[in-house]
């Protein structure tokens, strides 16, 4: 399929404008969304555009240029208009956080898909193989935050939701034949409550290798790790920016002592600033000086009750089962996190399964009866 002759979208920049547009769709009913922000490029970074497609046309708020968009937060909340997203978790996040806004109804089209089995459920796949269209791969790490947007970057923006609407009607009529309807209101459902919650501080033990290292090469890691945050806070860009996780890893095992020891380090940068250089050195010896971090302790430093680690397992392994039988990934039959609560709760009922909160009603009228039958099986062992 050819790419259809579009003509541009609309791009609004003036609350007059935003006015019409929620006017126009309300009257519609339904509209898809997308978002765009700027955190390859940011540290504190935000939503920069927000791409709405209707059944008649596109259209792209600059969330950059109109910050004041409260009459589309309250569109969104209501819930006799539907909003059609893909991969919606994080733009709910990130909407949730800049605006405070949250949705009323919600459909997910990555959600609907994983739901049928489709094996290619990305939205660059799906627009190929069912549409035709092959999304420009170079706009995939473009700044959303610089001013003015070019047109290969509104054409790329516009795409994320030009096919959205008939995508989300295909996918209502398979759940539907499928007999998967109400497991997707389900997931959907979870969707909408999601809510922006303030993250604990980064810490250097996520990197991958920080746990191998022995404690003074930890310390000389913390270091970096602090010193890198700092620096990214102030100029506001990602921390890769500044030292990227593996090279920040390879110095704190290897912790150079001099400028040439660094400039001849596997991969470091040949036009890193010398002043930041011998910064670099400041802080790998600072570090080399520093009493080690006390390893941290998982799950919030509760201990782990082996019975349910013992249940848990079991669990996965029916979900694995389960996930295998339908021909989708586990995650689409049940989360980790659900199966860790309810294997600590260890219920022996569905009412007790229900009253964890964690399974929707679909889920405990079809999957309940086997969870209990594993943790029963379990628990005699």
């Amino acid at each position: 399929m050819k790419m259809p002759d579009l003509p541009p979208p609309m791009v609004i920049t003036q609350p007059h404008q935003l006015k019409l547009l929620v006017a126009e769709l309300e009257q519609a009913g339904r509209f898809a969304l997308d978002t765009e922000s700027n955190s390859m490029y940011a540290y504190h970074y935000q939503v920069c555009l927000i791409q709405i497609a209707t059944d008649a046309r596109d259209v792209i708020i600059d969330a950059v240029e109109l910050r004041e968009l409260a009459p589309l937060g309250e569109l969104l909340a209501r819930e006799d208009i539907e909003v059609t997203m893909h991969a919606a978790e994080n733009d709910v996040l990130l909407l949730h956080r800049d605006f405070g806004w949250t949705f009323g109804n919600l459909f997910d089209t990555l959600w609907g898909a994983r739901i049928l089995g489709w094996s290619h459920p990305g939205l660059a796949s799906i627009l190929k193989q069912r549409f035709g269209i092959a999304l420009d791969k170079r706009m995939q790490h473009t700044d959303w935050g610089k001013r003015p947007l070019s047109p290969e970057q509104l054409a790329y923006a516009r795409l994320d939701i030009h096919f959205l609407l008939p995508l989300r009607d295909e996918i209502e009529r398979e759940l539907r034949a499928a007999g998967r309807w109400e497991e997707a209101q389900e997931v959907f459902e979870e969707l909408r409550s999601i809510r922006w919650k303030e993250k604990a501080a980064p810490s250097f033990w996520r990197l991958p290798g920080a746990r191998d290292l022995k404690p003074q090469q930890q310390a000389v890691l913390q270091a970096l790790f602090a010193w890198r945050e700092q620096r990214a806070r102030q100029r506001n860009v990602p921390p890769y920016r500044i030292l990227h996780n593996d090279l920040m890893v390879a110095l704190a095992r290897d912790m150079p002592r001099t400028l040439e020891e660094l400039h001849r380090f596997p991969g470091f940068p040949r036009r890193f600033p010398p002043h930041l250089a011998r910064k670099l050195l400041h802080v790998i010896r600072q570090g080399r000086r520093a009493r080690p971090p006390a390893y941290p302790l998982r799950n919030g430093g509760q201990r782990l009750d082996e019975a349910a680690l013992i249940r848990y397992d079991a669990l996965r392994r029916w979900r694995t089962e389960k996930a295998r039988a339908r021909g989708v990934e586990p995650d689409v039959v049940m989360t980790n996190s659900k199966l860790m609560s309810i294997a600590r709760a260890n219920p022996s009922d569905l009412e007790a399964l229900q009253a964890l909160g964690v399974l929707g009603p679909w889920r405990v009228r079809t999957y309940g009866p086997d969870i209990l039958a594993v943790l029963d099986r379990v628990n005699q062992e």
